[in-house]
């Protein structure tokens, strides 16, 4: 697996998912999906690409993604850096709130319409862990196949970012996709990532659960109060959390150099940041990349305007 074949297989998702989409528009009178479904496809259309990638190159998965053990004392370091990232994390997904709708919170009623159980393991737990094999384990090692630990690093987050097809999620995924490679080269192992999604993306749900009392007028109020936010709030939440995430992201970076330092790599963590190419196999940015992200901003561009038109 090298950058080439990774762009290739981020095409193939892309079209897998635009034609998906087409197709439920079509059927929609006669055939609709719930949100457990939803989940579900969307999670096949990214993985089933990415399988048949890495069975046409023959690399082993579980090599290929990194999952080596990490010790106790790590784990436990990993989660306090999740939570000292997502002040960061909410920042950047209230600035792109300025210009698009919160994604999660529109889709707040049709989440909260169903089990706890089955949106916490699909949202909080196997979607998480199914990304993050996909991207920082497939895209993000290919990348470095092709290129500097830089350029796969930027690269995977992009990928990870456009994968959500909306600008909103997009924002905050870039973030995240940056921080969890970081955090990989830390410990050496793809389960720190998995890790992080996995905390972030249950406390969504688990807050979101929270805060409405299982009645269709509980639905009705946490609606209500998303969609209530002014620019003048967003405006103050954004001054509150860019101090707040100066502080909490500064202390991640000494989290994150006391994780290197307990894995015994630290060069590995600095080796990020070198912009020296050793001869390598493919290339990193290709022409069926440059397709595919050029589909996926129209698609996002298109389903802005369209909802714009219909308020």
């Amino acid at each position: 697996m090298n950058g080439k074949k990774v762009n290739w297989i981020f095409l193939a998702s892309v079209l897998l998912n635009i034609l998906t989409v087409v197709l439920l528009v079509v059927m929609y009178p006669i055939f609709g999906m719930d949100i457990v479904s939803n989940l579900i496809v969307s999670q096949l259309i990214v993985l089933l690409p990415a399988a048949v990638g890495v069975f046409l190159a023959k690399d082993n998965l579980i090599q290929l993604a990194g999952f080596h053990k990490i010790k106790i004392s790590t784990v436990f370091m990993v989660i306090l850096f999740t939570f000292l990232i997502m002040p960061l994390v909410t920042l950047v997904n209230a600035i792109s709130m300025l210009f698009v709708d919160n994604t999660v919170a529109s889709m707040s009623g049709d989440i909260l319409g169903a089990p706890f159980i089955v949106m916490f393991l699909l949202m909080g737990v196997l979607g998480p862990f199914n990304e993050e094999l996909i991207c920082r384990g497939i895209f993000y090692q290919g990348y470095k196949r092709s290129g500097t630990t830089m350029q796969a690093m930027l690269m995977s987050a992009l990928l990870f970012a456009l994968m959500h097809m909306n600008f909103n999620q997009a924002a905050y995924a870039f973030v995240i996709g940056v921080l969890v490679v970081l955090l990989i080269e830390a410990t050496g192992s793809i389960w720190s990532s998995i890790i992080v999604h996995i905390v972030i993306n249950s406390q969504q749900v688990l807050m979101l659960y929270m805060l409405e009392d299982g009645t269709e007028a509980g639905l009705e109020m946490v609606q209500e109060a998303q969609s209530m936010l002014t620019t003048d709030d967003l405006l103050l939440v954004i001054s509150i959390y860019l101090i707040l995430s100066a502080i909490t992201t500064s202390l991640a970076g000494c989290v994150l150099a006391w994780i290197a330092k307990n894995e015994k790599r630290e060069e590995n963590l600095r080796a990020v940041w070198k912009t020296r190419k050793d001869k390598k196999e493919g290339k990193v940015f290709t022409i069926p990349l440059l397709i595919a992200i050029i589909i996926v901003f129209f698609y996002m561009g298109l389903e802005v305007l369209l909802e714009a038109l219909l308020l």
